[in-house]
């Protein structure tokens, strides 16, 4: 039997249940020593979505499912992981590592190495969230890696989905492993870390808002983050009249995606053309080869341009696209740290490089309108900012037909039935719809995904409800009952 001696589960159910499941796999665990538990969210991108990467403000909800990470350090130089399935249909998922494997010459192992190591298993990808963490903390924090570890994983933020299970995933591990070996990290840190491995040994050209809202989001609260490159502008209870909810399209999504790093890449070539016109000076890098702008006027950012000056200075100069190899004779490269520019493809500028200029104005009227907040009347205009979202997802190639549909029908149910607008989240193509409407119109939003379902093939899925971000969580620490003599309190609290 085991007993948590360290944290609360804050009466969340997913929680108490994973308890449960560290029981049921005692086997893997070793000896009696202690388990530390973390807990991450998903999200759901109200407003904002790829416009964080172009320095936009964004609006996101930590959902209530979550993923939870139980890691137990290890004497044995070797990181064992097992990864419980969600469903009854997928087997569960194993993979270990020597810690050795984890050096080159006595240094930790370097980004591009350690991402070269999962890119050519598709089987074994997931891992690299996890052995990521370990990598990561090495490099940046200086973890002195001397033992092993036993990982075990268990989600129900569904993959693919686009309410970042990537990120649930990272920011568990990460703040497990901070905790089994005493790092301590801030929210923000976290974030940032998590970026850097999903980036840099995922492999997937993510901005840093995921990370950020799983580690940082607090329950029942919409997370205003200013992604310059990732400043906590505060958080905005949601009114007592609105409901949010995710719908999911069943069309599976990926930030490693052809369609999301295209239009990524794209609008880093608008910025750069932008630079060019605005007559700003840049240059490459000496080491890394990278374009650097000295960019006093917009500090970087291209959600720093406003509407009318885009439109007035620019947006007649920009092509509406261009082949990556007439832009790279022109322009030598770009800005982006994550993503280049490939000579073979054609990329949507214009639309690309308008949305993140055009977003950030959409998610500030939309916070001013939450803080301002004067009723129901004012959710019309909410809704409408989230179909102009929607719509410039799809005039930059990030739509698809099951979002169209479920947008449709929100918009078919309407005000009448409680329902105010909807948007395609995250990176697009595919995954999840962002719905708003009346606290009582979930039934409606039930509905409309079950037609959908029927109509698609698959099961429905809604998310509602929220959780705590991973901070806000914190950790628990559980260990296998024995018989032995109590300690004191004092000696249990410096245990902790």
């Amino acid at each position: 039997m085991s007993v948590m001696t360290y944290g609360s589960t804050q009466d969340l159910a997913d929680t108490a249940a994973f308890i449960r499941l560290i029981e049921d796999h005692r086997t893997f665990f070793i000896d009696e020593r202690a388990i530390i538990v973390t807990r991450a969210p998903g999200r759901l991108d109200l407003i904002g979505g790829i416009a964080d990467y172009s320095g936009s403000l964004v609006l996101e909800l930590p959902i209530a499912s979550g993923t939870h990470v139980a890691i137990q350090t290890d004497s044995e130089k070797t990181i064992r992981m097992i990864s419980l399935p969600s469903d009854n249909q997928t087997p569960e998922r194993i993979f270990e590592i020597q810690i050795a494997d984890l050096f080159i010459g006595g240094a930790p192992l370097d980004y591009a190495t350690a991402c070269l190591r999962f890119e050519g298993d598709p089987q074994q990808r997931w891992a690299a969230y996890v052995v990521g963490a370990f990598v990561v903390l090495m490099r940046e924090q200086g973890l002195r890696l001397n033992s092993g570890a036993r990982i075990l994983i268990s989600s129900t933020v569904p993959e693919g989905a686009g309410v970042s299970s990537s990120a649930a995933l990272e920011v568990a591990v990460m703040r497990a492993v901070a905790a089994a070996h005493e790092v301590d990290l801030s929210g923000a840190e976290t974030a940032f870390l998590c970026q850097k491995v999903e980036n840099l040994v995922a492999g997937a050209p993510c901005g840093v808002m995921d990370q950020m809202t799983v580690a940082c989001g607090e329950k029942d609260r919409l997370l205003a983050l200013l992604c310059q490159p990732g400043k906590i502008s505060g958080t905005i209870r949601v009114p007592a009249e609105l409901g949010i909810w995710g719908i999911d399209s069943g069309i599976r999504h990926s930030v490693r995606g052809a369609a999301y790093r295209t239009v990524r890449t794209a609008a880093f070539m608008g910025y750069r053309m932008i630079a060019d016109i605005a007559g700003l000076l840049w240059r490459k890098t000496a080491t890394e080869g990278l374009l650097e702008i000295d960019d006093p006027r917009w500090a970087g950012y291209l959600a720093n341009l406003t509407p009318d000056e885009f439109e007035r200075s620019f947006a007649r100069r920009l092509p509406l696209q261009i082949s990556g190899a007439e832009f790279l004779a022109r322009y030598e490269g770009i800005t982006d740290t994550v993503t280049s520019v490939r000579p073979d493809l054609v990329y949507p500028v214009l639309e690309a490089t308008r949305h993140p200029i055009d977003e950030n104005r959409r998610v500030m009227t939309f916070v001013k309108t939450l803080q301002e907040w004067n009723g129901l009347g004012d959710a019309e205009g909410l809704g409408e900012l989230m179909s102009e979202s929607h719509a410039s997802y799809s005039r930059c190639g990030l739509g698809s037909a099951g979002t169209d549909e479920l947008v449709a029908a929100v918009k078919e149910v309407g005000l009448s039935g409680g329902l105010f607008g909807a948007k395609i989240t995250g990176g697009g193509s595919g995954g999840t719809v962002a719905v708003l409407g009346n606290r009582d119109a979930e039934e409606a939003v039930r509905r409309i995904a079950l037609d959908h379902a029927a109509r698609a093939g698959h099961g429905p899925v809604v998310f509602s409800g929220s959780s705590p971000g991973a901070v806000e969580f914190g950790h628990l620490r559980v260990k296998k009952k024995t018989h032995a003599k109590p300690r004191s309190t004092r000696q249990e609290r410096e245990e902790e």
